[in-house]
């Protein structure tokens, strides 16, 4: 053995040491973010038990989350506990699967810290939703095969009056430290709690359940839980809603303001700012995304042009608008009438989606009305996701409220963006995405699943849909939509606009009816920056479809690229971006 052996001998055997402890190091901070990942999942689970039964654990179908402000602090405190392990954990140990976690999971922490410290979630109700409304759906979320099953609704059902006096003490701190609602926001939620003050139990939407059972329910236990159902809801539920309909009445309405801006809140211009970011995913001012909307309408608006051109309609747009809104052939005189239209519409895009995507969702999803008691005020549709468990499909709710603000000219781009290849496409797909952490299967970013479902409604017209020049329209006008609440949401939070400005602004651009305007302002009002998450979405993935068309050429496959988008789940914008860029790097 010459001098120079044992040499190259130790150059090895210290190369070996340090792959060794390298391994050691990525092994362990893998680890600890499993572990980390998984007791803020558990936490979570306990936090808000409906949460965990949307997401298919069943552990916690008897309870409901408490409301109160000690909640939200408890929570914030669990949340910081959470961020504090994570900064522990060497980021650049962790593999590129796991680093992606990594990001998102910070980004989640960051997002959800600084939403709590403005305090946002004192201002739990208005008539575009809350509490008050989604509990009447509780039934549609919750699993109905055995005794036990039912017993779980009844304990829930039982804990309602609790979960709404908390709910109260929490709107009433919440006047008393600043956060009052926009007084529009309040018209019309005292009729949404009435239909819930019934004399007899057996009328309720929550008696529902207990109007048939399935074959394990004995006759005998059937009779015994139809009897508790009446007791509990007579008990339970009807004072929880006279209770929360007395307190709108003498204190949270009375206590209201005339303004709508989020800046007059506490930290006003703040709390509007945070919520672009939690919303959108982006570091962007109102300003910004003021001028973006502006120049989406005057792009959209050229193409309308163009669109009316081809009706031979005689006269300017707003004589054009008007005539859509008016005219009785754009409109059915039957909530059944839509509901049939509505679905042929998706049974033709099911069977056109092979021809855009590679995966698609096992998942089913289903049409329904908008319950009456929620309809007036409510979005013309939305989507209600399927159980993270497949027991239950998802579902796309149709307002059938005065159906003379329902055209048939909006059918088509509704019906992609809310059901397929929209939202339950993409959202169905998530949650079967079982090689995931849950929060990524079962949470995600606005930005992306708004955006994506915009995106989709504009892919209609690669498989042969809006033909008819009016259907065209209808979809422009959802896209100038969008563009329009960049405006006007933007407007009235940051830069001074009215409510009268917002809605004069969308009824000159658009073709909606003006109940379906008045409704979706006052939406925005309610929920700061929501409404930003859409048009920024879809520019974004638009962006980076066409980015990929100009780098691949005709290598370029529509549904190899919709694999790339879909497959990680709702990611924030920039970390989408990252994906795209780093597929076309390989």
């Amino acid at each position: 053995m010459t001098s120079s052996e044992p040499r190259a001998l130790s150059h090895k055997r210290i190369g070996m040491i340090s792959e060794s402890r390298n391994h050691t190091a990525v092994g362990r901070a893998t680890l600890q973010l499993n572990q980390l990942i998984a007791d803020q999942w558990e936490a979570w689970m306990r936090w808000d038990p409906l949460f965990a039964t949307s997401c298919g654990d069943q552990r916690f179908n008897d309870r409901l989350p408490e409301a109160g402000e000690e909640h939200y602090v408890s929570w914030r405190t669990q949340l910081a506990s959470f961020r504090e392990r994570l900064q522990k954990i060497e980021p650049d140990s962790l593999s590129p699967s796991d680093r992606l976690n990594y990001d998102i999971f910070a980004r989640m922490l960051d997002f959800e810290i600084a939403g709590l410290d403005y305090h946002g979630y004192r201002l739990p109700i208005s008539k575009a939703g809350g509490f008050h409304t989604y509990f009447p759906d509780l039934y549609l979320l919750s699993p109905f095969a055995t005794v036990r099953d039912f017993e779980n609704y009844l304990a829930r059902l039982e804990d309602t009056r609790r979960y709404f006096e908390e709910s109260i003490g929490l709107m009433r701190l919440g006047l008393h430290t600043g956060f009052v609602p926009s007084r529009v926001t309040l018209e019309g939620v005292d009729q949404s709690l009435q239909a819930h003050i019934l004399e007899h139990p057996a009328k309720s939407v929550f008696f529902k359940p207990f109007e048939q059972f399935p074959a394990l329910v004995s006759e005998a236990e059937g009779q015994r839980l139809m009897a508790a159902a009446e007791e509990v809801i007579r008990g339970s539920v009807v004072p929880a809603y006279r209770s929360l309909l007395q307190f709108l009445e003498t204190e949270y309405v009375p206590g209201s303001r005339a303004g709508i801006a989020a800046a007059d809140l506490p930290d006003g211009q703040a709390f509007y700012q945070d919520r672009i970011r939690y919303f959108t995913t982006l570091d962007l001012s109102p300003e910004a995304i003021h001028a973006t909307g502006q120049s989406e309408v005057s792009r959209i608006r050229s193409e309308m042009d163009v669109v009316i051109r081809k009706t031979d309609f005689k006269g300017n747009f707003r004589a054009f608008i008007e005539f859509l809104r008016s005219d009785p052939r754009f409109y059915v005189t039957t909530p059944e009438a839509l509901l049939e239209k509505t679905a042929l519409v998706l049974k033709r895009m099911d069977g056109e989606l092979p021809k855009m995507f590679k995966t698609l969702p096992r998942l089913p999803y289903g049409i329904r009305e908008i319950p009456a008691y929620s309809a007036p005020g409510n979005t013309a549709a939305y989507y209600q996701p399927g159980s993270g468990d497949g027991t239950l499909a998802g579902n796309y709710y149709v307002n059938t409220y005065d159906l003379a603000s329902r055209p048939l000219y909006e059918i088509e781009a509704l019906s992609l963006h809310e059901a397929v290849p929209g939202h339950h496409l993409q959202i169905a797909l998530q949650q079967e995405l079982g090689d995931l952490p849950n929060f990524r299967r079962f949470a995600g970013f606005t930005s992306f699943v708004e955006g994506w479902a915009l995106y989709s409604e504009r892919l209609g017209l690669e498989v042969g849909f809006y033909q008819d020049p009016y259907s065209d329209f209808g979809r422009l006008s959802y896209e100038m939509w969008r563009a329009c609440r960049l405006v006007v949401d933007t407007g009235m939070h940051a830069l001074g606009w009215s409510r009268q400005q917002a809605i004069d602004f969308l009824a000159e651009n658009t073709s909606s009816t003006l109940l379906n305007i008045t409704n979706e302002v006052d939406r925005y009002i309610a929920w700061p920056g929501q409404a930003l998450a859409y048009k920024l979405g879809e520019l974004k993935i638009r962006e980076l479809r066409a980015l990929a068309e100009k780098k691949l050429g005709t290598k370029f496959r529509l549904r190899e690229f919709h694999d790339v988008l879909l497959l990680a789940g709702a990611l924030p914008l920039d970390v989408l971006e990252r994906r795209v860029r780093e597929w076309l790097a390989g």
